[in-house]
Formats: C-alpha cells, structure tokens, sequence
C-alpha cells in the first residue's frame, strides 16, 4: 500500500514528475519479464513487479496528460474503487450486493432528474459508453420489434440507424454485432462545427424509406470525440417525433455540461431522447470506468428486452421486494458496482462543486484557445464549445511559406514528430489525428482542476519547444 501512495498517487500527480518513461514495446518485454512459469516468486520479487508496472505505465492522472477524454486523480473515487476491490462484489441481485443495488438506484435517479425526465426513468451502470450504445440500438430496436428476441433478424426488416459523420465508432460497432449490418448506419453531414445538420437528418430519412429500409434509431452526440461539438438536439427531436423515431444522444463526453447552469444549453432538448449514454469517469473524473445508461421507460423495458429468466439467480418466491434485482435489467452477468465510486465522490464534493469543476474546466480550455490566438506559430482550427481545444503548430521554417499542397504535407508531418519527441522526453501527452480533409492537428482535452493556466502556457511553450526546428 505504501508503494501504491508513494508511486501511483503522489509521484503520478506531481508536476516535476514524467508523465511516462517511454521504451519500445520490445524494450518493455524484456524490462517486464511477462513469462508465466510453473513457480511462484518471493514477496519480494513481486513487490518489484508492483513497482515496475507503476514505473513504466503512462501516469494518465498528471497535471500533463492531455491525451484523452479522461485525466487527473479523484481521491474520493479512489477509495470508493479500493473499497469495491476488496469487497469483489456483483451486481445482479440484492442479496448479493444489498448497498451498492440501492446506490446505484439512488445515482441512476438523480441523474435522470438532472437529464431532466420528470416522469422518472430507468438505467443502469456498465462497462463503457460504447456498451451504452449498444443498449440504446437494443432497445429501440426491441421496442419496434419485440418478436426479434425471439426469432432473430430474420423476422424484421432492413433497419437503419442514423449517426453524424462525427459519431463514435461504437454505433457501428454496434451495428455490426447486432446483425443489423453497417451498411444500414446512416451517415449524416456534419456542419463546419462538426454538428448534425437536421435537414440532411430528415432527406436520408425519405431516402432509408424510399429504398425499402425502416429506419428505428438516430443517434445525436454531445460532445464529439475531436471536435467537441454538441448536435442540435431539439430539431433532431423535432424529427424523431415526426417519423417515430428512437433518439438516443451519445452524452459520454459531453454529459457533464447538465451539471452546470452556464453550459446546459449546449444539450438544450435533452429531456425528449429517449435514451442517455453519459460517462463520469470522464469529464467528473470518477475513476476507469464509470459509465451509465439511462433510458425514458417505466414499463421495465430494459428487463423484457434483456432477461433470460436464470432461476438459479431470478427466483419468483424470494423473500424481499424481487425489483431490487437488477440483473435481468443486464446483458452482463457479473457487474462491478461502478457507481459507489461516483456516489461516494459525489457525497463528499456535493452538486455544486462538480458544477464547479465543469465551469473550471471549459474555463481554462478558454484561457488557452485565448492564448493560442496570442501566439507566432499557432493557430486554431476552430473557437471551442467544450473542453476540446484543437490547433496547429506551424514551426518557423513554415511560417512564411505560402499555403498549398506543399505546405500542407509538412504541416501533417509536424505533430506527429513533436508528439514522438514529448513521449520520449516524458514532459506532456497531447494527442493529434488528420480529420475531415484537415492535416495532422493538436487535440488539446482540459478536464482537471488540478491543472492551472502555467500548465496551459507549458503546454505551448513545450510544443514550440520540441517543434522549433521542424
């Protein structure tokens, strides 16, 4: 434990610290000794093996880790997951795991409030936002047509789902699993904002149907994975009404923005979907994973769509309130207790300083797209909405070169150099990616209140820095 405090908590989180100690994956092999033999080691032994696992792993919650969609340390949520781990239990009945079952109902609850259906709801934590997504394309597809759980896709029709061109891969994903096929995924125009365009929305509606498809699902996303756009949901609902469509909005990133009063409108209409992915673990920080569905049904949908009526597990003559068992709710089995760590941490800060930490956060995303501006050598793709701050390094040599298709091959070679350099040196992690015809870019994510306006004036400094004679 004193290792775990030293190592992963204090050192991880300390600024003066690398965020990583980069070796190829052929160095880290040999480093490791990943080779599982008939013996076991001493304590010792495996205590080094603790050690090494925490030296060379990314530190993901130091001040400068700005690679994904999640980042810093949350205290609260840690203990809440050092607790559960010890604990091990399981969520599919109350006799198993009596506390978090009604944890769980109690955060599912709020959240549907703060969603805003006044008439309640359902949901239930699970393994990912991509998990999430796959339960919406279920359920709305159960609800058109509840024979398929019985006899499969051969008893429906060619359904169609409709994404943005900036949805997340899961849909498809989800698609392919599901049977439904990814051809019949729907990919709807985005603006220059990178948000659904509703009258395109409705045209591949009438095309879906004129080609003899049934369209059954769109899926709005708020918060994209790059861009961090928010698609405009009430004419989206507008829409979905109109051709009685399921509409499910992919809030995983996004989510957040419902607990603070200055950016909700951003997910203004969010009280027609029908269903909610929305991930804690990113922008509040909960620790990995974090990840609730939320669907508008009180008539036990979850549980007709998805129960396999185990009796070893399910049994009908149970001595408490059987609603109380979640399991049939599932596509898993075994379920971790995920939502004590956001019941815990929420608990301990209350409502109004996860408002704070949102309006922190969009805050100093702000602070550095203003700074960006200031700055020879660096330019924004786009004026932010969320915490996504997304820009390009143009180092001196480039910077009087006249814009063509010259220039733009070696601008697309710039970020993935400085981003190479900065992983060897161990000073930051940004992430970068070409997108909708675009170059290589920065993608610059601000979430921590532990990070400061220093850490965003490093960030820039370090990029120029490492990229200055490119």
């Amino acid at each position: 434990m004193t290792m775990i405090l030293e190592d992963a908590v204090k050192k991880a989180t300390d600024v003066t610290q690398k965020v990583c100690e980069w070796h190829s994956p052929e160095e880290l092999t040999e480093l490791l000794d990943l080779e599982l033999r008939d013996g076991g080691e001493s304590e010792a032994r495996i205590l080094e093996r603790c050690s090494d696992a925490i030296r060379y792993s990314v530190k993901t919650t130091h001040p400068h880790f700005f690679n994904q969609l999640f980042a810093g340390m949350e205290p609260y949520s840690l203990v809440a997951s050092f607790i559960t781990e010890t604990l091990k239990p399981s969520l599919y009945t109350y006799e198993v795991s009596p506390v978090f079952t009604l944890m769980e109902n109690a955060v599912v609850r709020k959240m549907i409030e703060i969603v805003g259906w006044e008439e309640g709801g359902d949901g239930l934590f699970n393994a990912g936002g991509s998990m999430s997504n796959m339960y919406a394309m279920n359920l709305a597809r159960y609800r058109h047509f509840p024979e398929i759980k019985e006899l499969g896709n051969s008893a429906v029709p060619q359904l169609v789902v409709f994404i943005s061109q900036e949805s997340h891969y899961s849909i498809s994903k989800a698609a392919a699993l599901m049977g439904i096929g990814t051809k019949n995924v729907f990919v709807v125009p985005s603006d220059k904002r990178g948000k659904m365009i509703p009258s395109a929305l409705e045209e591949q509606i009438k095309s879906a149907k004129s080609e003899g498809g049934v369209p059954f699902m769109v899926n709005a996303t708020a918060g994209t994975t790059v861009l961090g756009a928010f698609d405009p949901i009430e004419e989206i609902a507008d829409i979905c009404e109109k051709y009685k469509l399921w509409l499910h909005v992919d809030a995983c990133w996004g989510g957040a923005v419902l607990m603070s009063k200055k950016h909700k409108h951003l997910m203004k209409g969010i009280h027609r979907a029908d269903s909610v992915a929305w991930n804690p673990h990113k922008m509040l920080m909960v620790c990995l994973q974090c990840s609730v569905f939320l669907v508008r049904d009180k008539t036990r949908l979850l549980q007709r769509c998805h129960s396999a009526r185990a009796s070893y597990l399910f049994q009908q003559d149970k001595f408490y309130d059987l609603s109380y068992d979640t399991g049939n709710k599932s596509v898993q089995c075994s379920r971790k207790p995920d939502a004590f760590k956001f019941w815990l941490m929420w608990k301990a800060l209350g409502t109004r300083e996860l408002e704070q930490r949102v309006d922190t956060a969009l805050a100093m995303a702000r602070y550095l797209a203003e700074e960006i501006k200031k700055r020879e050598g660096f330019h924004l793709l786009m004026e932010p909405e969320y915490a996504n701050v997304c820009f390009w390094y143009i180092p001196p040599s480039l910077r009087n070169f006249p814009d063509s298709p010259e220039f733009q091959e070696k601008l697309h070679n710039v970020a993935p150099v400085v981003k190479e350099r900065m992983m060897k040196k161990g000073s930051m992690m940004v992430g970068y990616q070409p997108h909708g015809g675009k170059v290589n870019f920065f993608r610059m994510v601000v979430i921590s209140p532990q990070v400061s306006r220093e850490d965003m004036d490093f960030v820039l400094d370090e990029i120029h820095s490492l990229g200055k004679d490119l």
